[in-house]
Formats: structure tokens, C-alpha cells, sequence
């Protein structure tokens, strides 16, 4: 089984300088309050604030669709995240929803499953959920009534479709900007 703790954390290493909290201007510091996790304000969140307005918009929107309470569980969001930077290419958000996953769930199951390639091990939720976030990635306009319907099969309604929909699309976002301004490795 792989577990969270062996699914290490990966560094994230940015191709723009990220901005230095001694030289940070008062709109880059207050923008710089509104991170997703509310507790580190890494190098990725420093090389994004050179735009603090942008930057607050984002995370505003980000916070909202991944941290919010109600709709779609939380290991259900992650899933979608991780289902869509696997797809996308994206290791370093990958190991962290697939972390984030395990965590939450208290099992390593469905990311043994994923990382063994092995889908067919899944839950018949979980099943749904993957196989909706990879198509969604893959070309989103091929999306289909009957994804819909497969993922109503396995109990979800409509806020928590749309909830998960929100969740893989913006890590399509999110996955390209992390590719755009830097890379991730495992510090080695």
C-alpha cells in the first residue's frame, strides 16, 4: 500500500521570484492573509502575489470551491483534484490531493488503486467520481448526459455535482499555473 506517509510531500520550485516578505508591499502583505490553507504562505503563493488582486480573486474562489462547508465531502473534492492533475500532468498537486485524500479518508485505498493504475479497484463511487474528473480533463466538452447520470447512480445530487465540477475544473486552472511558473521535485 502506498501511504501518506510514504506519498511525500514534493517541492515546488518557481521560474519567477517569488516576492520577499521583507520587500512586499502593503496590498502584496494583505493579499498574502488570504491563503488556501490559512496557516503557510509558501513560494507559490509568493510568485502569484506580484498580482495581489488577482491573487486575492483566485484564492477567494479557490477557498470557496475546495474548503467550503456543505455539498460535496471534502475526500470527494479531493478526488476530483487529484483525478484532474493526474490527467493534467501536474505530480506536484497530484501527491498533494492524493495525500490530502488519504488524510481525510483515514485510508490509502483509492490512491493505491490510482497510483497502481488499477481504477478498477475502486468503489463504485469513487469509480464514478474518477472516472468523471479524468474525462472532464481529458476534453471537457465531451462531458455527457450520461456522466451525469453516473455519477446520480452512486447517490450524488446536484449540489454535489456541481460542487465536484467546480473542484476538477479549477485544477485545471490551478494545474497549468503551477506548471507555467515553476516545477515540482522531491528535493532530492
Amino acid at each position: 500500500m502506498i501511504s501518506s506517509v510514504r506519498l511525500k510531500p514534493l517541492n515546488w520550485h518557481p521560474h519567477i521570484a517569488p516576492v520577499e516578505l521583507s520587500e512586499a508591499t502593503p496590498e502584496q502583505l494583505e493579499a498574502m492573509k488570504v491563503t488556501p490553507s490559512a496557516k503557510k504562505v509558501s513560494e507559490y503563493v509568493r510568485t502569484l502575489v506580484h498580482d495581489p488582486e488577482s491573487y486575492v480573486a483566485r484564492t477567494v474562489l479557490f477557498n470557496a470551491i475546495m474548503y467550503v462547508d456543505g455539498g460535496l465531502a471534502r475526500p470527494d473534492r479531493e478526488l476530483g483534484a487529484l483525478g484532474a492533475s493526474i490527467v493534467n500532468g501536474c505530480i506536484f498537486c497530484a501527491v498533494t490531493h492524493a495525500r490530502r485524500h488519504a488524510e481525510l479518508t483515514k485510508n490509502d485505498d483509492v490512491v493505491t488503486a490510482l497510483y497502481l493504475d488499477k481504477p478498477e479497484e475502486l468503489g463504485p463511487r469513487d469509480a464514478a467520481i474518477y472516472r468523471f474528473a479524468r474525462r472532464l480533463s481529458v476534453t471537457p466538452s465531451e462531458a455527457a448526459p450520461e456522466d451525469i447520470a453516473s455519477l446520480r447512480s452512486v447517490g450524488m445530487d446536484d449540489v454535489e455535482i456541481i460542487d465536484l465540477i467546480h473542484a476538477i475544473s479549477i485544477f485545471g486552472w490551478a494545474n497549468r499555473l503551477m506548471h507555467v511558473l515553476g516545477h515540482a521535485d522531491s528535493g532530492k
